[in-house]
């Protein structure tokens, strides 16, 4: 029976089969498996019992079905992780698995190897949104739209610097991502409260081990549990990624607006249906879903941080945390960059709205160059600020043209033209250092991946 909506609707079968079940047993026997050969390269146990141990810790002979069973028994899942290879494994061999470890040392590096498997679609579908947004950059680079500051029309600004500065920030995530995983991703074989005394003096050196043949840097140092300030620096990562692709499909939800409606999510006319009721609709439901599960994603960060703070070597209150926070987060930051990766790569254009919007104001977004204009002429800073205000007031007020108003102003006559503010009065030419900063911006990113 189905409950939790990931099981059925949110999700993408990639990232689902990292952490599902039958997989996650598997990386915990992976982590035996390399403790056995690890144990047997330094002459602890016998080279045939850690061959026949790594040979049988595989859900080929170790069934999911039987660890739950001997679970159901014990109530203690590494118990019986450790049963159960004992039970396949044949000549005696069984009675030297999970030599020298603790539960945790198993939980924390196959967890470890879940996370860096998770790390790696994250950073490919980066990658992949990162080139897109880049692509756009580019072909929309002076495609000319009126700024708003505080939800209202400011300055012009082109799409090409909203998609410019979209694809900067998801590469710096991405090198977020990276450093995340070089801290998270690590193994450990320490046993109890993290001094390996039960493996004697080869204790460190198995551990180091360990971690090499999971491909793994070695932990410096634990209490029996790696730290958890590192798992926080990952959920914080993840949560950070959401709250881009959030803002992302937040400005578009809103740029989709019926009065605004400059671009938009795609909607098929011949199947998609907005409302069940209102014939007419076209929601941008890609973008909410986006903003409403970034929403779910963010809230982890708090449970992680809680996780922190553990009695002495270690307890458990993080665990249960954790079999929740790890899948839910991974799955759900994949889900949405998949779902802003669609959404970006469908993203319709209305270009006659984007013009009718720039016109809105009758020109009360070219104040500030009129008034940069005035005083490259000639006349005081704060002067021409004084006049310009005064006619914007008052063409705002009387929906008059500013261009128009402007020129009626006895002290500007004495430094500008008709022709001088019929230029100064076209949003397309006001673009500043757009072209330069995104030449610059697209040059950067040549050397990104």
């Amino acid at each position: 029976m189905a409950i939790h909506p990931i099981e059925f609707r949110y999700g993408t079968p990639e990232m689902k089969n990292i952490w599902e079940e039958e997989n996650k047993l598997q990386r915990m026997l992976d982590v035996e498996s390399a403790l056995a050969q690890a144990e047997g390269k330094l002459g602890i146990i016998p080279q045939e019992v850690a061959d026949e141990i790594a040979a049988k810790a595989n859900t080929k002979y170790v069934k999911l079905e039987r660890v739950k069973a001997i679970e159901a028994e014990t109530n203690h899942d590494i118990a019986a992780l450790s049963k159960g290879i004992t039970e396949v494994c044949e000549n005696g061999a069984g009675e030297y698995v999970h030599f020298g470890a603790t539960s945790n040392d198993i939980v924390d590096s196959s967890n470890s190897l879940l996370i860096k498997d998770s790390i790696t679609v994250l950073k490919e579908k980066l990658e992949r949104l990162t080139k897109i947004m880049l692509e756009l950059t580019k072909e929309h680079k002076m495609k000319v739209c009126i700024g708003r500051t505080h939800g209202q029309h400011a300055l012009p600004t082109t799409y090409g610097m909203k998609f410019g500065l979209w694809a900067d920030e998801l590469h710096r995530q991405y090198d977020r991502l990276e450093h995340a995983e070089s801290n998270v991703c690590i193994g450990m074989m320490d046993g109890a409260v993290g001094t390996t005394a039960a493996l004697g003096e080869q204790g460190w050196e198995i551990h180091k081990s360990v971690a090499e043949i999971l491909g793994l840097p070695a932990a410096t140092i634990t209490n029996q549990v790696v730290q958890r300030d590192n798992h926080v620096e990952f959920i914080s990562v993840l949560a950070n990624i959401a709250s881009t692709l959030d803002k992302i499909a937040l400005e578009i939800r809103s740029l989709q607006r019926t009065e605004i409606m400059e671009v938009g999510e795609y909607f098929d006319p011949e199947k998609q249906v907005g409302s069940s009721t209102m014939p007419h609709k076209m929601n941008p439901i890609t973008a909410e879903r986006i903003c409403g599960v970034a929403r779910i994603v963010k809230s982890y960060v708090n449970a992680a941080l809680d996780n922190n703070p553990l009695w002495h070597e270690r307890d458990l209150t993080n665990s249960s945390c954790e079999r929740i926070m790890f899948p839910e987060s991974c799955i759900l930051t994949d889900y949405i960059l998949n779902l802003t990766i669609k959404l970006m790569s469908n993203l319709v254009f209305y270009d006659e709205n984007i013009e009718r919007n720039l016109n809105l104001t009758n020109g009360l977004i070219m104040a500030e160059r009129l008034m940069a204009e005035l005083t490259r002429a000639g006349m005081g800073k704060q002067t021409a600020y004084g006049i310009v205000r005064k006619n914007a007031i008052k063409a705002n007020k009387e929906k008059l043209l500013l261009g128009e108003l402007i020129l009626e102003d006895e002290e500007v006559q004495k430094y500008l033209t008709q022709e001088d503010v019929d230029k100064i009065m076209d949003p397309h030419t006001y673009t500043g250092s757009i072209p330069a900063i995104i030449d610059e911006l697209l040059e950067k990113s040549e050397s990104w991946f």
